[in-house]
């Protein structure tokens, strides 16, 4: 074999090996502004919670901001068949507290998620030391986070945690693809398209897009992955899974 390896290894819901997969069997628990299950691309909600500022459970994860009703739909488009369930963590505006974060992680622990998105984080250095416990007790269960590794230029927690799907912007990625590469250190990192799932009537550059749904576009693919492959602890060791499906692939 002559040449040099590609930069990314790309992976699409078109490509042999993931069309055809639903999703089906994988339990991702969505962190964001709660669901609207009447809007026309929510499929089955299978539960939810609501968790406030000191980090209270409540039962509402009914969505008044339409960005966790935005992150499900992009989800469910590319796993339809994925048990979905809903932390609400936003309220008034898409901004929550530490305490709140971390009891929607732990929660998501113990409802036993395959994948967590989290179309969110936070740049503050003194909050890195305070998240990576529970990062960790996630990553030991077998929880695979997804979120934003960085923002204009901004290292983002959890997303820049080793063991985190760290997630960077790409507008060149079409929709139904995610790219995995290494970065300068060789940690694995997935870079994705910030487009929702269209909506009709509306432009695409006068909906709703960004860093969120990178994560939340890399997460419906990730479904699609899990689907039929066993547990394993930490993003560096699906990202071998992958490789090594890729190569036997080509």
């Amino acid at each position: 074999m002559t040449g040099s390896a590609p930069p990314f290894v790309s992976l699409s819901i078109f490509d042999r090996d993931l069309e055809g997969r639903t999703g089906r069997g994988v339990r991702v628990v969505v962190v964001d502004s709660g669901v609207n299950p009447d809007n026309p691309h929510i499929g089955e909600i299978a539960g939810g919670v609501g968790i406030g500022p000191t980090g209270r459970e409540r039962p509402d994860f009914s969505d008044r901001l339409g960005h966790g009703t935005a992150v499900v739909a992009a989800i469910q488009e590319k796993a339809p068949e994925a048990e979905i369930l809903v932390v609400k963590v936003f309220e008034g505006e898409l901004a929550t507290s530490l305490p709140g974060l971390r009891a929607a992680l732990e929660w998501a622990v113990a409802e036993r998620a395959d994948l967590v998105n989290l179309s969110l984080g936070t740049p503050k250095p003194e909050h890195e030391g305070l998240l990576q416990s529970t990062v960790q007790e996630a990553i030991a269960a077998g929880v695979l986070i997804v979120s934003p590794r960085e923002h204009r230029g901004h290292r983002w927690w959890p997303g820049a945690f080793s063991g985190v799907a760290g997630v960077l912007l790409d507008w060149e990625c079409r929709r139904e693809e995610l790219r995995l590469m290494d970065d300068p250190h060789g940690r694995p990192v997935f870079r994705a398209s910030g487009f929702p799932r269209p909506v009709p009537g509306i432009p695409r550059e006068r909906n709703i897009r960004g860093i969120s749904f990178a994560a939340a576009n890399a997460t419906g693919i990730l479904a699609r992955v899990r689907e039929r492959a066993e547990p394993t602890q930490g993003i560096e060791k699906w990202c071998a899974r992958i490789r090594e499906g890729r190569a036997e692939a080509g």
